[in-house]
């Protein structure tokens, strides 16, 4: 499956609102904590390993 680079998000300022919502009062461990646990929680639903790796590819910044 290849990764969907589209906008696919219904209201996606309401939910980069709930995301910022989400970490407001946590200190930056905690938030790295969460957002590696949201990581793993969507890449658990996408399950395709190929679109993971694609993913992760075109997350890394660029090297320079």
């Amino acid at each position: 499956m290849p990764l969907n680079l589209a906008p696919n998000i219904a209201d996606p300022d309401g939910f980069y609102q709930e995301l910022i919502d989400s970490q407001r009062d946590l200190d930056e461990q905690s938030a790295a904590l969460m957002n590696a646990r949201l990581v793993l929680l969507l890449a658990n639903h996408v399950g395709d390993r190929d679109t993971l790796s694609e993913a992760l590819r075109l997350a890394r910044p660029p090297s320079g």
